[in-house]
């Protein structure tokens, strides 16, 4: 009879974990990051909102939710960094995402790189999520940049391909690049020690869920990395050789669909713009 007990007590134990763990993929947390010394807000900042790892296939957030968490943000860009489903019949799902987040009307657009995950799709399936992202005005890019213009600031949006696949190309990524500030988009943030001699001036990347199943360490997808986990470089600002980088612990699960130590996020990222060369400083925001 104490034996019974025991292994009930133990069985309801790991379902109250379980039950937990899988309503933690409910409450996706905001973070706010001051990137470069400039206060939130104002004229002399570029308001970046980051999502990435959608997995459409295990995401308890809906698009409602997405839209009423952000609506009342200033946002000059959107950026999407990658691992948005992998099941061909999981595309008519990202439509209403997009939708969602056009809503927030973002100053200068939304752009997207594509992950690890997105690549489990082949030929005309692929296309389709390529031409999704499109539709609702996306620009998509596959090693190749995008220029901007913000406050008479040049502002170089770097898409790097995913480096977990080696589809990535660094070289040919900063091919058009020019003078001014480089905002590097990339899915697996394992390319960054791979960078010494590429300038950026702030990277945004995914892939590793910070951990998604974090105690009493990560270790779910930390696997997937081969430098940045042994330096404990699993989510969030962290800097390589002075350089600033950020790992965003996605929105959807992937595997089983359970957070522990981890929530899904989304990322407003604030980033300073120096002054434009004989002008004024720009105002303390």
């Amino acid at each position: 009879m104490t034996i019974f007990f025991g292994v009930l007590a133990i069985l309801l134990l790991l379902a109250f974990i379980i039950r937990k763990a899988h309503r933690n993929t409910y409450e996706a947390v905001l973070h706010k990051v001051q990137v470069g010394g400039c206060p939130e807000g104002g004229d002399g900042a570029l308001r970046i909102l980051q999502l990435s790892d959608l997995h459409l296939e295990k995401l308890s957030i809906t698009p409602d939710d997405v839209y009423n968490k952000l609506k009342d943000e200033a946002i000059d860009l959107i950026a999407l960094t990658g691992d948005f489903l992998d099941r061909e019949e999981s595309i008519a799902k990202l439509g209403p995402y997009l939708a969602a987040l056009n809503a927030l009307k973002p100053t200068y657009g939304m752009y997207a790189v594509f992950g690890n995950h997105d690549y489990v799709l082949q030929g005309e399936a692929f296309e389709r999520l390529r031409a999704t992202l499109e539709a609702h005005g996306c620009t998509v890019l596959q090693n190749e940049t995008k220029t901007i213009t913000v406050n008479g600031q040049t502002v170089n949006i770097i898409g790097i391909d995913d480096f977990y696949t080696g589809r990535s190309d660094i070289k040919k990524a900063y091919a058009g690049v020019k003078d001014g500030i480089n905002l590097v988009l990339t899915h697996d943030p394992d390319i960054v020690p791979h960078m010494k001699d590429y300038h950026f001036d702030y990277l945004l990347s995914g892939h590793f869920h910070g951990g998604q199943i974090h105690w009493p360490k990560p270790y779910h997808l930390a696997k997937m990395s081969k430098t940045l986990t042994e330096r404990n470089m699993i989510k969030g600002y962290h800097e390589w050789e002075g350089k600033p980088f950020y790992i965003n612990e996605g929105l959807g699960q992937t595997g089983v669909n359970i957070r522990i130590g981890s929530k899904p996020e989304v990322t407003l990222h604030v980033m300073a713009l120096p002054p434009v060369a004989g002008t004024e400083a720009v105002k303390a925001v």
